[in-house]
Protein backbone atom coordinates (compact mmCIF):
# COMPACT_ATOMS: atom_id res chain seq x y z
CA UNK A 1 0.00 0.00 0.00
CA UNK A 2 2.78 2.41 0.94
CA UNK A 3 4.62 1.77 -2.33
CA UNK A 4 1.43 2.29 -4.35
CA UNK A 5 0.69 5.57 -2.58
CA UNK A 6 4.26 6.71 -3.13
CA UNK A 7 4.05 5.88 -6.83
CA UNK A 8 0.73 7.70 -7.16
CA UNK A 9 2.21 10.76 -5.45
CA UNK A 10 5.14 10.80 -7.85
CA UNK A 11 2.81 10.50 -10.85
CA UNK A 12 0.65 13.33 -9.49
CA UNK A 13 3.67 15.58 -9.01
CA UNK A 14 4.86 14.88 -12.58
CA UNK A 15 1.40 15.63 -14.01
CA UNK A 16 1.14 18.88 -12.03
CA UNK A 17 4.59 19.91 -13.25
CA UNK A 18 3.67 19.26 -16.88
CA UNK A 19 0.51 21.34 -16.48
CA UNK A 20 2.20 24.28 -14.77
CA UNK A 21 5.50 24.30 -16.67
CA UNK A 22 4.27 26.44 -19.62
CA UNK A 23 2.82 29.06 -17.27
CA UNK A 24 6.01 29.12 -15.20
CA UNK A 25 8.11 29.62 -18.35
CA UNK A 26 5.90 32.50 -19.41
CA UNK A 27 6.00 34.06 -15.93
CA UNK A 28 9.80 33.93 -15.92
CA UNK A 29 9.91 35.39 -19.43
CA UNK A 30 7.54 38.20 -18.45
CA UNK A 31 9.67 39.11 -15.41
CA UNK A 32 12.80 39.15 -17.55
CA UNK A 33 11.12 41.34 -20.16
CA UNK A 34 9.84 43.84 -17.58
CA UNK A 35 13.24 43.97 -15.90
CA UNK A 36 14.95 44.56 -19.23
CA UNK A 37 12.51 47.34 -20.16
CA UNK A 38 13.07 49.06 -16.82
CA UNK A 39 16.83 48.90 -17.23
CA UNK A 40 16.60 50.56 -20.64
CA UNK A 41 14.96 53.63 -19.13
CA UNK A 42 13.68 56.58 -21.16
CA UNK A 43 15.04 57.01 -24.66
CA UNK A 44 17.51 59.90 -25.08
CA UNK A 45 16.47 62.93 -27.09
CA UNK A 46 17.72 63.41 -30.62
CA UNK A 47 18.21 61.05 -33.52
CA UNK A 48 20.65 58.20 -33.11
CA UNK A 49 20.99 56.00 -36.23
CA UNK A 50 22.36 53.13 -34.13
CA UNK A 51 19.61 53.20 -31.52
CA UNK A 52 17.31 50.73 -33.27
CA UNK A 53 20.17 48.34 -33.91
CA UNK A 54 21.23 48.39 -30.26
CA UNK A 55 17.63 47.97 -29.15
CA UNK A 56 17.24 44.91 -31.40
CA UNK A 57 20.46 43.39 -30.07
CA UNK A 58 19.18 43.77 -26.49
CA UNK A 59 15.77 42.40 -27.52
CA UNK A 60 17.25 39.34 -29.25
CA UNK A 61 19.39 38.60 -26.18
CA UNK A 62 16.27 38.79 -24.00
CA UNK A 63 14.32 36.53 -26.37
CA UNK A 64 17.15 34.00 -26.34
CA UNK A 65 17.11 33.92 -22.53
CA UNK A 66 13.35 33.27 -22.43
CA UNK A 67 12.78 30.52 -25.03
CA UNK A 68 14.44 27.12 -25.32
CA UNK A 69 17.56 26.57 -27.37
CA UNK A 70 15.83 24.73 -30.21
CA UNK A 71 13.30 27.52 -30.73
CA UNK A 72 16.03 30.14 -30.53
CA UNK A 73 17.96 28.41 -33.31
CA UNK A 74 14.84 28.44 -35.50
CA UNK A 75 14.37 32.17 -34.95
CA UNK A 76 18.05 32.94 -35.40
CA UNK A 77 18.33 31.00 -38.65
CA UNK A 78 14.87 31.48 -40.19
CA UNK A 79 13.48 34.69 -38.70
CA UNK A 80 10.29 33.33 -37.12
CA UNK A 81 9.14 31.13 -34.23
CA UNK A 82 7.00 27.99 -34.33
CA UNK A 83 4.63 27.32 -31.42
CA UNK A 84 2.68 24.09 -31.13
CA UNK A 85 -1.07 24.39 -30.53
CA UNK A 86 -2.31 23.16 -27.18
CA UNK A 87 -6.11 23.41 -27.44
CA UNK A 88 -8.26 20.40 -28.20
CA UNK A 89 -7.24 16.75 -28.38
CA UNK A 90 -3.59 15.78 -28.86
CA UNK A 91 -2.12 12.42 -29.75
CA UNK A 92 0.79 12.99 -27.35
CA UNK A 93 1.96 15.69 -24.99
CA UNK A 94 5.02 17.87 -25.31
CA UNK A 95 7.81 18.10 -27.80
CA UNK A 96 10.93 16.04 -28.02
CA UNK A 97 14.46 17.40 -27.93
CA UNK A 98 14.45 17.66 -31.72
CA UNK A 99 11.21 19.64 -31.74
CA UNK A 100 9.04 16.73 -32.92
CA UNK A 101 5.43 17.13 -31.84
CA UNK A 102 2.10 15.53 -32.67
CA UNK A 103 -0.10 18.59 -32.12
CA UNK A 104 -2.90 18.87 -34.67
CA UNK A 105 -2.00 22.47 -35.46
CA UNK A 106 0.77 24.99 -34.87
CA UNK A 107 1.55 28.68 -35.26
CA UNK A 108 4.24 30.75 -36.94
CA UNK A 109 5.15 33.98 -35.17
CA UNK A 110 6.63 36.71 -37.36
CA UNK A 111 7.88 40.13 -36.21
CA UNK A 112 5.14 42.74 -36.66
CA UNK A 113 2.91 40.37 -38.62
CA UNK A 114 -0.20 38.38 -37.65
CA UNK A 115 0.30 34.97 -36.07
CA UNK A 116 -0.39 32.29 -38.69
CA UNK A 117 -2.02 28.98 -37.74
CA UNK A 118 -1.44 25.90 -39.89
CA UNK A 119 -1.68 22.11 -39.94
CA UNK A 120 1.81 20.56 -39.48
CA UNK A 121 1.05 17.35 -41.31
CA UNK A 122 -0.30 18.91 -44.50
CA UNK A 123 0.90 22.52 -44.41
CA UNK A 124 -2.71 23.72 -44.76
CA UNK A 125 -3.04 27.34 -43.64
CA UNK A 126 -5.87 27.91 -41.18
CA UNK A 127 -6.15 31.50 -39.92
CA UNK A 128 -4.29 34.70 -39.22
CA UNK A 129 -4.51 36.20 -35.71
CA UNK A 130 -3.73 39.90 -35.66
CA UNK A 131 -2.40 41.18 -32.32
CA UNK A 132 -0.33 44.27 -31.54
CA UNK A 133 2.05 45.09 -28.71
CA UNK A 134 3.08 48.76 -29.06
CA UNK A 135 5.84 50.24 -26.90
CA UNK A 136 4.04 53.00 -24.99
CA UNK A 137 7.21 53.94 -23.10
CA UNK A 138 8.65 55.91 -26.01
CA UNK A 139 8.02 59.63 -25.57
CA UNK A 140 8.59 60.33 -29.26
CA UNK A 141 8.50 58.78 -32.70
CA UNK A 142 7.27 55.28 -33.46
CA UNK A 143 5.84 53.02 -30.75
CA UNK A 144 6.98 49.95 -32.72
CA UNK A 145 8.79 47.40 -30.58
CA UNK A 146 12.10 45.93 -31.76
CA UNK A 147 11.47 42.80 -33.82
CA UNK A 148 12.58 40.35 -31.14
CA UNK A 149 10.54 42.11 -28.43
CA UNK A 150 7.44 41.85 -30.63
CA UNK A 151 8.07 38.13 -31.19
CA UNK A 152 8.64 37.60 -27.45
CA UNK A 153 5.43 39.42 -26.53
CA UNK A 154 3.44 37.23 -28.94
CA UNK A 155 5.17 34.10 -27.68
CA UNK A 156 4.33 34.96 -24.07
CA UNK A 157 0.70 35.72 -24.91
CA UNK A 158 0.31 32.56 -26.99
CA UNK A 159 2.02 30.13 -24.63
CA UNK A 160 0.63 31.79 -21.51
CA UNK A 161 -3.05 31.82 -22.49
CA UNK A 162 -3.63 30.53 -26.02
CA UNK A 163 -7.40 30.44 -25.64
CA UNK A 164 -7.56 34.10 -24.63
CA UNK A 165 -5.26 35.25 -27.43
CA UNK A 166 -7.31 33.39 -30.03
CA UNK A 167 -10.53 34.86 -28.61
CA UNK A 168 -9.24 38.45 -28.40
CA UNK A 169 -7.26 38.63 -31.65
CA UNK A 170 -8.68 39.87 -34.93
CA UNK A 171 -9.00 36.60 -36.87
CA UNK A 172 -8.84 36.54 -40.66
CA UNK A 173 -8.54 33.92 -43.36
CA UNK A 174 -5.02 33.19 -44.67
CA UNK A 175 -3.60 35.81 -46.97
CA UNK A 176 -5.13 38.90 -45.37
CA UNK A 177 -1.75 40.32 -44.28
CA UNK A 178 0.79 37.54 -44.68
CA UNK A 179 1.48 36.20 -48.17
CA UNK A 180 0.43 32.50 -48.20
CA UNK A 181 3.27 31.69 -50.62
CA UNK A 182 5.73 33.14 -48.13
CA UNK A 183 4.28 31.01 -45.33
CA UNK A 184 4.49 27.87 -47.46
CA UNK A 185 8.09 28.69 -48.36
CA UNK A 186 8.88 29.19 -44.70
CA UNK A 187 7.30 25.85 -43.81
CA UNK A 188 9.48 24.17 -46.45
CA UNK A 189 12.52 26.03 -45.09
CA UNK A 190 11.65 24.88 -41.58
CA UNK A 191 11.27 21.25 -42.67
CA UNK A 192 14.61 21.36 -44.49
CA UNK A 193 16.25 23.04 -41.49
CA UNK A 194 14.99 20.34 -39.14
CA UNK A 195 16.14 17.55 -41.46
CA UNK A 196 19.62 19.06 -41.73
CA UNK A 197 19.82 19.56 -37.98
CA UNK A 198 18.75 15.96 -37.33
CA UNK A 199 21.33 14.70 -39.81
CA UNK A 200 24.08 16.74 -38.16
CA UNK A 201 23.05 15.37 -34.79
CA UNK A 202 23.11 11.79 -36.13
CA UNK A 203 26.53 12.31 -37.69
CA UNK A 204 27.93 13.75 -34.45
CA UNK A 205 26.59 10.79 -32.46
CA UNK A 206 28.16 8.33 -34.89
CA UNK A 207 31.45 10.19 -34.78
CA UNK A 208 31.47 10.02 -31.00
Amino acid sequence: MGLALGTAAVVLIVLLWELTRPRLAVAVARRRMLFALRRRGPAPAGYDPGRERRAELRASALLRSCIDGYDWEIYRDLGFLRVWGRLGERRSEGAGADGANSAHYAYLIYPHKPIVAYVPGTGELLNEYCVAFPDHSKPYGSSRLPDSDDVLAKWMALTGDERRLVADANMHLPGRQVDPDRVRRDLRRLAAWERERAERHTDSVRAA
